[in-house]
């Protein structure tokens, strides 16, 4: 069976275009969950499979907790003072393991284990682009729109998904299957199975990250938007103040012919947006609104 498995291994690496070191530990961890459904409570089990002979073997473990703190899960928790009978050296955040039956791979069936291991891959494949696409430290979500979900709208990113709810949508906004979506994320939620990122359409933060990549005055430090108030879809107001006295921040915000502005109001589905001078005088700052 030990050889079955490498082979198997090996079969799906190929087939995955994976490491065969994420195969393992999809394997490890099918076991330790087939293993787990043999306890009673919520027990902490690992599998430390062999990555050359397939051999593996089977340990329950405990978290060691403080004494003060008490145990949360006394099914997988010790706390330090018991622990420390056990393993006199051991520390809080370590664990206590105890080597167990491995179950054998037959017992959750070929077809079961391949299914797990699979899953257990996707999900891997799934956080690593996760982890690459947030590593690029984008602030704006560009794809296109490719399922309803419950009222959400997914929107896909090369194999990336991030989740835009009705409440973060522009009003009256009627989005389609493979309209081209623009999006601010706000957040990431990786307990969210499918789409973990999080968008809006309707937060200010987003209107503010259209205008510092229609105009480049903003990014290079010259104008800085100090405050931005939205009726999303409807009217907005973002107030502006200029770092150099030689550039105008109301008339570098419109663009020639209004071009900046009008290519913000064109993504937010038409809202008007006033520009109005900041100041540090609030009483000028009214005048000026």
């Amino acid at each position: 069976m030990n050889r079955e498995m490498l082979m198997l291994v090996d079969a799906i690496s190929r087939e995955k275009n994976v490491e065969r070191d994420l195969v393992f530990g999809a394997v490890e961890s099918a076991l330790a969950q087939a293993t787990k459904k043999l306890y009673q409570g919520d027990v902490d089990i690992r599998v430390a499979m062999d990555r050359d002979t397939g051999e593996y073997e089977t340990f329950r473990r405990w978290l060691v907790v403080p004494d003060e703190a008490g145990l949360q899960n006394p099914d997988a928790e010790e706390m330090l003072m018991d622990a420390k009978e056990r393993l006199s050296d051991v520390e809080e955040g370590e664990y206590i393991e105890e080597s167990v039956e491995s179950l054998p791979i037959g017992r959750i069936g070929a077809m079961a284990a391949k299914q797990v291991i699979l899953q257990k891959i996707r999900d891997a494949e799934r956080e690593m682009l996760l982890s690459d696409f947030l590593a690029r430290g984008d602030k704006i979500f560009v794809g296109s729109v490719k399922r309803m979900d419950k009222g959400d709208i997914i929107v896909e990113s090369g194999r990336v998904e991030g989740r835009l709810r009705r409440s973060e949508m522009i009003p009256k906004e009627n989005l389609r299957n493979a309209d081209r979506v623009r999006a601010m994320i706000m957040e990431v939620d990786t307990t969210l199975r499918g789409a973990p990122i999080i968008l809006s359409r309707s937060a200010p933060e987003f209107m503010i990250e259209l205008f510092r990549q229609e105009v480049p005055e903003i990014e290079q430090g010259l104008l800085e938007i100090k405050s931005c108030a939205r009726d999303p879809g409807s009217r907005a107001k973002i107030a502006v103040v200029s770092h150099d006295k030689r550039v105008d921040p109301i008339g570098t915000c419109v663009g020639v012919r209004g071009t900046r502005v009008n290519a913000v109001t064109n993504e937010l589905a038409g809202e008007r947006v006033d520009i109005v001078l900041w100041s540090e005088d609030p009483a000028q700052f009214v005048i000026g609104a």
